[in-house]
């Protein structure tokens, strides 16, 4: 803990105080029982960043570095002039960005000071890379963004407590957990208070100000959010540098006077500790201490002493003196900035895309590493840089309305940080594609392929395996040595032999022989219409208009009951069911019949259904640039229902909290929330899951922002758009013209977290293949399981290696517990465990894990992720379990 300073001044700093004002004498002769009726002060220096707002990356990458290189020499002149620590210069920076930017520019011994400025307390560093808005973000993205933060933590034995989250006036439930499972404890929160839809900018003053922000596995953060006070402080430019603002220490003096009056307010005259924190504003540079500690000197008096601060310590002292007494919250506040992604939709989308395909490429990646130790090395630092990638795309600055950069070069920054994501997502699954098939031993001499599964039960689905062969083949399991049913489609342009690939191992593969001529020849999966506008399988009967959407879907399985309303599924906002409709491809495995549509745009819609399985894939390309809203409307043909969705961390019920939901009933918006796996729509024995692969948002029914219409049947998926307010975001999707935006239904009877979200996972994560070339042959040749989680409600949400390497560190795996009580299961992995160690969301260490033999032992909190480290025999003798 560096809490940077201590709450009395030492002896030996008694002799250099002399020379302060006279209320430091005051408050040095009065000592102990002055010290008791004071009331604590915090000022902190935070030079908040819009980055890109006021310059270019290279001028705000040279201010981090000077504005760095000022502090630490601020810090030891202050030091050296011996000013006690409640008056030494101080530093929080805005995100660890800097310190990255300082590492990369600075010599060894310059960054080993900047270190030992962070340890003594002089300057702090958030886990954030950056301000984002986090209210969409996929939950590992937003872990992945504090990965550097881990590495800083382990590399100089640093503990950092801090996580932020700045301008935007809303924050979603789950972020308190994933904070805190990357060991953060505090965090402070200032609005913008601008361009957003509350009345005169703002929301209302807050009951709570100072609490704990508590996620559903009862994880919890320190929280200050102070209501916006507004009063402009003398010199400012507005209400933002006020108390409550991103900038509420812009005027030193003015913020120990509010903070003053802050003590009188009815929700916080119980606490005797205040504090205002940020300097920067809207600056690209700021080199200013002299006026924190000049104030501190001027108010510290008989009642109040103020610390020039570095935030981390306010917390400290709040919580020892107030964390026992203080209100917690769980609910979240919707979202505002955070809709901006959905301006430059498609690059959003490819975010979104890399990020769940990264769960296979590293699954493989842990498969291979132990049997070939360069794998993967020469990607060390696409991979770090793709972690700082995701810390820095939702930064929240997206608007163009003051800024210098027009939308145009903001576009253009987002794009590069995506290219920087997906090219390492892409190059580790391929190489880790080709290396496993070189490491599963080939018998024979036909052609074999692999299917590997990355997800942690055992799935049967389509497998599509890259084929330039014959037509007429036969697909043989090599495990059951049974024909599968097989056919070959053409997608994105390329050729495939699909199959449908029967109980694929958890974390393993199965392997597929193909051989010349048709044999058994098995019944078309679904049939369609002579109009193509119904096709039906054993579990669906599905009508289809020319435009795409959905009129009618039939759920056989229970009594052919409607799911649709007479609103429409899948629907684009189209006035009529004008287009074409044919029949792509039909076979055994799958049918799929697509529409072609300009109304209202030009788009493509596939609908797929698969034989003996309970999905129909959508896959959506609208093919024409668009500059308004638009979104993809799923009505269903439910009563009154409860909607559940995943917001960033969280599997939450769209509902206020006085209704049994998860909703704030104040200072939140409704209009459109969180869509990241999937969302369900549930009557009580009867419900829709919908899983989402691409967009980020949805409205549910006729929601505004002001008021949730909680019994809606109806989702509508944000498509793109400036949402925020005209004046935010990227213009015109800065001339995109191709928007893949893919989903899938399904019914149930019964809603649970886990199997909804197994099902959205399915969905977006395909089964891999490859080919078996076998020139190292270290696994078996018909089937493979890594690993095995006891607990149905557990699903492994990552596995890989360790950052610091296979070799030194072992593997991560990475779990999360929907269901409704704790998990003490256990995961059951293919080598003997040597070292096992419960660690931080961002790889850090924390308590020894408990393992016999090849199981690790789990125990993990309701609707909690927990994330392990384990180091294993390093045999290459892999047994076939």
């Amino acid at each position: 803990m560096n809490s940077g300073l201590a709450l009395l001044p030492r002896l030996d700093q008694i002799p250099s105080m002399m020379i302060q004002c006279f209320s430091v004498l005051l408050f040095l002769t009065t000592g102990f029982c002055l010290q008791a009726q004071q009331k604590r002060i915090y000022i902190a220096n935070d030079d908040h960043i819009d980055y890109l707002w006021s310059a270019d990356e290279n001028t705000y990458r040279h201010a981090f570095v000077n504005m760095l290189d000022f502090y630490i020499r601020k810090a030891d002149s202050t030091i050296a002039i011996g000013l006690p620590s409640d008056f030494q210069s101080r530093f929080n920076c805005d995100g660890n960005y800097w310190i990255w930017t300082y590492e990369r520019s600075k010599t060894r011994a310059e960054v080993n000071a900047l270190m030992n400025k962070i340890k003594s307390g002089h300057i702090s560093v958030p886990f954030n890379a950056v301000d984002s808005d986090h209210g969409g973000t996929p939950a590992e993205a937003v872990l992945r963004g504090m990965y550097y933060a881990g590495s800083l933590e382990r590399r100089f034995n640093l503990d950092l407590d801090l996580a932020m989250e700045m301008e935007d006036v809303t924050m979603p439930l789950g972020l308190a957990s994933l904070w805190a499972g990357t060991g953060a404890k505090y965090s402070w929160k200032g609005i913008c208070a601008c361009n957003t839809p509350f009345a005169n900018g703002e929301p209302s003053d807050r009951v709570k100000e100072v609490y704990w922000y508590t996620g559903l596995d009862g994880k919890r953060i320190l929280l200050k959010w102070y209501s916006l006070n507004d009063a402009i402080p003398p010199g400012g430019r507005d209400k933002n540098q006020s108390l409550g603002g991103y900038s509420e220490a812009r005027n030193p003096l003015y913020a120990v006077t509010a903070c003053q009056k802050k003590f009188k307010a009815s929700n916080y005259k119980s606490y005797r500790i205040a504090g205002a924190f940020g300097y920067g504003w809207d600056d690209i540079q700021t080199y200013n201490s002299d006026d924190f500690i000049n104030a501190a000197k001027i108010k510290t008096d008989t009642s109040y002493r103020v610390i020039v601060s570095n935030t981390n310590d306010f917390f400290v002292d709040f919580e020892n003196t107030h964390g026992a007494s203080l209100p917690s919250f769980t609910g979240s506040f919707g979202n505002e900035r955070d809709l901006l992604c959905a301006s430059l939709a498609e690059t959003s989308a490819k975010v979104k895309r890399s990020l769940e395909k990264l769960r296979s490429a590293e699954a493989m990646a842990t498969l291979v590493t132990p049997n070939n130790s360069s794998f993967g090395t020469t990607l060390d630092s696409a991979r770090i840089n793709s972690w700082m990638g995701y810390g820095l795309y939702w930064e929240h600055d997206w608007s163009v309305f003051g800024g210098i950069s027009p939308s145009s070069q903001r576009a253009a920054w987002q794009r590069k940080i995506e290219k920087q994501i997906s090219a390492y997502t892409n190059t580790l699954y391929d190489s880790a594609r080709r290396e496993l098939g070189k490491q599963i031993t080939k018998t024979g001499d036909q052609e074999r392929f692999f299917v590997f599964n990355a997800l942690s039960w055992s799935r049967t689905d389509c497998a599509d395996y890259p084929y330039t062969g014959a037509d007429n083949v036969t697909v043989i399991d090599a495990t059951t040595t049974l024909q599968v049913p097989n056919q070959v489609i053409i997608k994105n342009g390329m050729r495939y032999l699909r199959i449908l690939a029967g109980n694929i191992p958890s974390v393993g593969y199965k392997v597929f022989e193909i051989r010349s001529g048709k044999g058994n020849v098995f019944a078309p999966a679904a049939t369609v219409s002579a109009s193509n506008t119904v096709i039906e399988n054993a579990l669906y009967k599905i009508t289809i208009n020319k435009a795409g959407a959905i009129v009618s879907l039939l759920d056989k399985r229970n009594k052919n009951r409607e799911c649709i309303s007479k609103e429409k599924a899948n629907d684009l906002g189209s006035l009529s069911d004008a287009g074409s409709i044919v029949v792509e491809n039909t076979g055994p495995v799958s049918v799929t019949v697509k529409a072609i549509s300009s109304d209202p745009l030009s788009h493509t819609s596939r609908i797929t259904v698969y034989k003996d399985l309970a999905r129909v894939d959508i896959d959506n390309l609208i093919s024409q640039n668009f500059t308004d809203v638009r979104q993809w409307k799923f009505a269903f043909n439910l009563s009154n229902p409860e909607t559940w969705h995943e917001e960033a961390g969280a599997v939450i019920k769209a509902r206020l909290i006085s209704s049994g939901g998860h909703y704030a009933t104040e200072n939140a918006l409704y209009k459109y929330l969180t869509l990241n796996h999937y969302a369900s729509v549930n009557e009580r024995d009867y419900g829709i899951t919908l899983s989402n692969r691409d967009c980020y948002f949805m409205q549910l029914g006729n929601s505004t922002h002001f008021s949730l219409d909680e019994t809606s049947n109806t989702l509508n998926v944000l498509a793109g758009g400036r949402i925020s307010n005209p004046g935010l975001g990227i213009v015109d999707q800065d001339g995109e013209s191709e928007f893949n935006q893919s989903f899938a239904l399904r019914t149930h009877t019964a809603f649970t977290k886990a199997s909804e979200m197994k099902f959205a996972l399915e969905h977006q994560n395909p089964l891999v293949t490859g080919t078996i070339i076998g020139t190292v042959g270290i696994y078996p040749p018909t089937q493979y399981s890594y690993l095995k989680i006891t607990d149905p409600d557990v699903l492994l949400w990552s596995i890989k290696p360790a950052e610091e390497g296979y070799t030194n560190r072992g593997i991560i795996i990475r779990a999360w517990n929907l269901g409704n009580t704790t998990s003490t299961g256990t995961m059951a992995l293919q080598h003997k465990i040597t070292e096992a160690y419960e660690t931080s969301h961002v790889e850090t260490d924390i308590r020894t894990g408990t393992f016999s033999g090849s199981i690790l032992k789990t125990n993990i909190a309701t609707q909690g992720m927990s994330t392990y480290r384990i180091k294993m025999s390093m045999s290459k003798l892999v047994g076939n379990k």
